[in-house]
């Protein structure tokens, strides 16, 4: 009898979670902590991803959209823009971004550095310039004074600021899930549905796209490879990047870590819980319809990968000056 039969053998009968430690052959790996190299820029990056002062409204931060007590996401099917624009896609979760294999639903930015940049001058969300969110920051002492302390002189650059908005994004690792905990060999960290669930997604072939320590973000993938995908969403992923057609409607795989907090799903956000989520990629993308039992059990897996929330004292900004340019909320 194979591994995976055994396990829903056990499970359909009830027992106690089978006595063994996870195979190292898991194509879902622990999930290790962020080792911080500099201090001193990670706290600088942490105002700055507070900060809203880097917005035209004086009201966006990058916390605004990537709420990190709510997942590192907003919870909302497209994020709120400058003037309460609606955004175009569905907010990715910043937790374990330093994972992915580029950044933004399409990849269209490599680092985190590069994509902290975007959203400042995009004039859907935060509205501002390049040259507006460094004069602001250049105005204010506190700022300033950081800023040499860190990077050694007096002017402040938009390099600088994207290198530490990201050095503090590198922190937001979630580590310890319970999965984790399974993985490193504590049988009882799940229970026979968890595990049940996990055999499932595996048989299932739910690892071909999320495997690795984020359980996803490492590639761009079709979306509806056995049925087509219905939405109203103007996104069409990867092709915006490579003008290739073979990549029209090829996403990046999204990390599964803190699935349960990052509703709604998908790129357009129309999968409002996880069971719906489940049901849809097992249709579109398996060709596969889960029974109402086989759901749950895959559900009550992806809620085992939730791990340890960034926890640290909230950051008190430097306060502005009368050079600092006035905030704009309102047309």
């Amino acid at each position: 009898m194979t591994f995976s039969k055994a396990l829903l053998l056990a499970t359909t009968l009830c027992i106690s979670t089978p006595s063994w430690a996870a195979p190292a052959d898991e194509p879902i790996k622990p999930l290790p902590a962020a080792v911080v190299k500099d201090p001193k820029l990670v706290e600088l990056g942490k105002k700055l991803f507070f900060d809203p002062r880097l917005s035209l409204s004086g009201f966006i931060s990058c916390n605004s959209c990537h709420n990190l007590s709510m997942g590192g996401s907003d919870n909302l099917k497209s994020s709120i823009g400058h003037n309460w624009q609606k955004g175009p896609i569905n907010s990715p979760t910043v937790l374990n971004s330093s994972l992915n294999v580029a950044q933004f639903w399409d990849g269209r930015a490599l680092t985190l550095r590069d994509q902290a940049g975007g959203p400042i001058a995009n004039p859907g969300e935060m509205a501002s310039t390049h040259e507006l969110a460094v004069a602001t920051l250049q105005s204010i002492p506190g700022y300033v004074g950081e800023f040499k302390s860190v990077f050694g002189n007096d002017k402040v650059t938009i390099e600088e600021v994207t290198k530490a908005i990201a050095a503090f994004e590198e922190t937001l690792v979630t580590p310890n899930s319970r999965f984790d905990k399974w993985l490193k060999g504590d049988k009882k960290a799940l229970t026979p549905v968890e595990l049940a669930g996990y055999e499932l997604f595996k048989d299932s072939g739910c690892t071909a796209c999320h495997n690795g320590s984020a359980v996803g973000g490492n590639t761009f993938q079709k979306m509806g490879v056995v049925e087509a995908y219905k939405t109203t969403n103007l996104a069409q992923g990867r092709i915006a990047v490579t003008k290739e057609e073979a990549d029209r409607f090829n996403f990046k795989v999204p990390t599964l870590r803190n699935v349960e907090l990052t509703y709604p799903y998908f790129h357009d956000g129309e999968a409002a819980t996880l069971s719906e989520a489940v049901e849809t990629m097992g249709r579109i993308q398996l060709g596969k319809t889960f029974t109402a039992d086989e759901n749950t059990k895959i559900v009550a897996f992806l809620k085992t990968l939730t791990g340890d929330q960034p926890d640290f004292k909230l950051p008190i900004l430097p306060p502005s000056t009368d050079k600092t340019t006035p905030p704009k909320p309102f047309n």
